[in-house]
């Protein structure tokens, strides 16, 4: 008799966890192969931070001091290494890091996209670069992902940037975006690209900030740690369990040989050294932050080190009233001043510092972006006036950062209005953002892909790389 937990470790699990990208195999039956890529390549990494929910850009990294009162709110702006660059009292360790910066402050998604804020739709467009269709609009947030999306901006970079052969080309921690809510937000797949170029998940809780496990390299129960010494033995045992699998319904679509090379990531030690935070010093897990994202951003410091291509920390937080996370609804200021912005502060400062030590910083993209801002105007009608004031979606204006893989540090691109409402000057949009990450690559946007039917497929459909490199 099978075992249950065998049973349930089949083949598309193991290519959804670690993905060919890393193996240089191939695209899976949607996609073929890549046309070469583009000249002067510059970053071999990316770590993205993804701040679900979307912070507020005039309480952050856009601040208004000369706006009225019922905008400004009660932060105060503070000088930063970058000469006429000022962001947030709560961020002073960023600010002593904002000469590696470049602050994208024209960031929007004004007439591209319906209503004024949808967490599902903008996560969307975001993360793929591509305009969310008529169907987000009509299913809101009961919209699903689906195989036929645009892929996730990171499982491109995994298809297209092939890294360590032991290693998966991109991996998500410590949660899916918006799963906490109970609605797991399109984009974050690998979609049209097929599960070969899922993200690997490593998994982790509020309530453990140092326990991040990677469900992929759970074995089942009844293959000991004696066993896994033995990697032929493994094989076999895997082997022995395919061919009872495969009785009631005729062999499994894989290739022997594909899959031994999957199935033998398991018990790389490279891999297991890369995923392995016991491997910090206790200094090192402290300075980065005892909290799960910040814990995160140090295991996304380990795994581009290691030589995976792209990483992507999506944030999570405890419920606030009548939001999550960076969506402060409710008392906007108070969840910035004593939880997010420090614990923030802490561990991307800490992420370029470490960087910049072990001469990674020039290779290693950082991307710190989200899916909204928040409404200038403090005061959100959803709480009725109930307790500390929030602020609402907004989709005019928000703020990106960038830093390292060829980014020219210390300079401002675009910028808003005296409240921080709409841009001013050089609006930027999400397949913008899209492009100028596979510029860092050296990616084309143009008939990076070819359909089944020979047909060029472009990455992006719209969006020009920013002049952001040095």
């Amino acid at each position: 008799m099978t075992h249950p937990a065998l049973h349930d470790w089949n083949r598309r699990q193991v290519l959804r966890g670690f993905g060919f990208g890393a193996l240089g195999v191939g695209l899976s039956d949607v996609i073929a192969a890549p046309v070469r890529p583009a000249k002067g390549r510059r970053a071999k990494a990316c770590i993205m931070l993804w701040l679900f929910g979307g912070p507020s850009q005039i309480d952050t990294w856009d601040m208004k001091p000369n706006a009225p009162e019922e905008y400004r709110g009660e932060f105060r702006p503070i000088q930063t290494t970058a000469p006429g660059v000022h962001i947030c009292e709560h961020l002073p360790r960023s600010a002593r890091l904002a000469h590696h910066l470049a602050l994208v402050r024209s960031l929007t998604m004004s007439e591209r996209v319906i209503g004024n804020g949808d967490h599902h739709a903008d996560t969307y467009y975001m993360l793929t670069g591509h305009r969310p269709d008529r169907s987000f609009f009509v299913e809101s947030i009961n919209r699903k992902p689906k195989p036929d999306d645009w892929p996730f901006i990171g499982s491109a970079v995994a298809a297209l940037r092939p890294g360590h052969p032991a290693l998966p080309g991109v991996v998500q921690l410590p949660a899916r975006s918006g799963e906490i809510t109970g609605y797991v937000n399109p984009g974050q797949f690998a979609g049209l690209l097929g599960p070969s170029y899922e993200p690997v998940m490593v998994r982790g809780t509020l309530d453990k900030p140092r326990d991040l496990t990677v469900p992929d390299f759970e074995l089942p129960g009844d293959l000991s740690a004696d066993r896994l010494r033995d990697r032929r033995q493994l094989l076999a045992s895997l082997d022995s369990w395919q061919r009872s699998a495969e009785r009631p319904g005729g062999p499994l679509d894989t290739h022997d040989t594909n899959r031994r090379r999957a199935l033998s990531l398991l018990t790389s030690s490279a891999a297991k050294r890369a995923f392995d935070l016991t491997r910090e010093p206790e200094r090192v897990r402290d300075r980065y932050g005892n909290d799960i994202n910040c814990q995160s951003v140090l295991m996304a410091r380990r795994l581009v080190e290691a030589g995976v291509p792209f990483v992507c920390v999506h944030w999570i937080a405890k419920q606030v009233g009548p939001a999550f996370i960076w969506d402060t609804h409710g008392d906007n200021f108070g969840q910035l001043k004593n939880d997010l912005l420090p614990k923030f502060d802490a561990c991307y400062s800490a992420l370029l510092e470490d960087l910049e030590d072990r001469g990674l910083l020039d290779e290693t993209l950082v991307v710190v972006c989200a899916e909204m801002g928040r409404t200038p105007r403090i005061g959100d009608p959803r709480t009725g006036g109930k307790g500390p004031p929030g602020r609402d979606h907004w989709i005019h204006c928000q703020t990106a950062i960038l830093a390292g893989g060829g980014i020219a540090g210390g300079q401002v691109y675009g910028s808003s209005d005296k409240v921080a409402a709409y841009p001013s000057d050089r609006p930027v949009h999400p397949e913008d953002l899209a492009a100028t990450i596979y510029q860092a690559f050296g990616i084309p946007n143009e008939h990076a892909f070819r359909s089944r039917d020979n047909r060029p497929l472009n990455l992006l459909d719209e969006g020009k790389p920013l002049p952001l490199f040095g």
